[in-house]
């Protein structure tokens, strides 16, 4: 039977009779995310000045690495030893080539010059080589011996700068008094909103910053940037393109593979007693990690779900979290101990919204944080870059 009531069609073209049906929810699609400040968690104290420092300090080497190239063909007689560094050593050091059972007894040091025993023991010879590393096993002092001279380290500061991040607020005293749909409040909308964005770009700092070259406390016009992650790590950076392993890990090819993986996890390993326990990547190479587990998945006829997914790697050198962070480089992995990593406010400078005197008819405000990156002792941490970007 045909309708003959009003219907919506009848309310005319541009439905002037009907209340609009918008929902109460506004959608936001941009990325804002921060799962790295989100896994190292809050500081456990403010930085307290605009030049944050911190004090680093470490035991006498017990390594060190051969420096001549022509030895004398009979082992015995090889006597005469050239290092990188002589002051390493003191007589009656029991030393050991990288790879051999050898054990020699250092006699004599001059400058970098060591006089040696081979074969200490009765150990078999080992063929020497320059660059080659020598393992000091330990001394053997001779009883009723004076005191050996006082050997001893110097401690480090080492430091890292603050680092402004603002937005300003600016909203109309008439779109402040209107209706709008999904709001409330359009001045508070506006800062939850600037608050993301300075989030995402804290984050996105604590990765990839980079303070200047040259007057680092900034200026009336000079700004003040904070070292990031990449920034701060000197000693451990890998790139397999230009065979930057120890020991050939590079050898594999330019892509990501748990070869690399665990010869940077073991360099940084060997330089420290701390203990890598999260593993930082862009979404690039986490398709790549993921591969890692390609060969050893399984399948039973009734699965009806395909899983790729690594969120924890455990090798020798401990079990790592790994964190995917959209800011990170397409090309890099970073190899991170957190119980070193701290981001830090400045006392009462944490991310805070400040009002303006409005000049006009508007709402004015500033929201505004200062923040630094504390990371002891880089040796902790690692980083592989120029990683080819071929992750599915």
């Amino acid at each position: 039977m045909a309708f003959t009531g009003k219907a919506t069609y009848t309310a005319g073209v541009s439905l002037p009779e009907l209340v609009e049906d918008v929902a109460d929810i506004i959608g936001i699609v941009s990325p804002f995310e921060t799962p790295l400040l989100a896994h190292l968690g809050d500081a456990r104290r403010p930085a307290m000045s605009t030049v944050h420092e911190w004090i680093e300090d470490s035991l006498l080497p017990n390594t060190d690495q051969l420096n001549q190239t022509v030895f004398n063909p009979n082992p015995e007689d090889a006597t005469q030893l050239t290092v990188d560094h002589g002051s390493r050593f003191k007589a009656g050091d029991l030393v050991r080539p990288e790879g051999w059972a050898e054990v020699m007894l250092v006699t004599n040091i001059v400058g970098n010059q060591l006089t040696v025993v081979r074969g200490y023991g009765g150990t078999p010879h080992a063929t020497l080589a320059d660059d080659m590393k020598l393992h000091i096993i330990g001394n053997a002092a001779l009883e009723g011996a004076d005191a050996p001279a006082a050997r001893f380290t110097s401690r480090a500061r080492v430091q890292n700068y603050t680092q402004i991040f603002s937005a300003s607020l600016s909203v109309s005293g008439t779109m402040q008094a209107v209706r709008a749909h999904g709001i409330a409040d359009e001045a508070d909308y506006q800062k939850q909103e600037r608050l993301r964005e300075l989030l995402r770009d804290l984050e996105n700092t604590v990765i990839n910053g980079v303070a200047p070259e040259a007057d680092q406390q900034g200026g009336s016009n000079i700004r003040r940037s904070m070292n990031g992650v990449d920034a701060l790590i000197d000693t451990n950076r890998f790139n397999p393109g230009v065979g930057g392993f120890p020991d050939g890990g590079g050898a594999s090819g330019d892509g990501l593979t748990e070869e690399l993986i665990n010869a940077a996890l073991r360099a940084v390993w060997e330089q420290s007693s701390g203990a890598v326990d999260t593993i930082l990547m862009n979404g690039n190479q986490k398709r790549a990690f993921n591969q890692l587990i390609e060969g050893q998945r399984q399948y039973g006829p009734a699965d009806d779900r395909v899983r790729s997914l690594v969120n924890f790697y455990e090798s020798d050198f401990g079990v790592c979290r790994v964190v995917v962070s959209r800011w990170a480089p397409s090309d890099a992995v970073y190899f991170l101990d957190s119980s070193r990593l701290q981001v830090m406010p400045l006392q009462g400078r944490s991310f805070h919204y400040k009002p303006l005197s409005a000049t006009g008819d508007s709402v004015e405000g500033l929201l505004l944080g200062e923040y630094t990156l504390e990371m002891k002792n880089e040796l902790a941490h690692g980083v592989i870059r120029g990683l080819s970007l071929d992750g599915n």
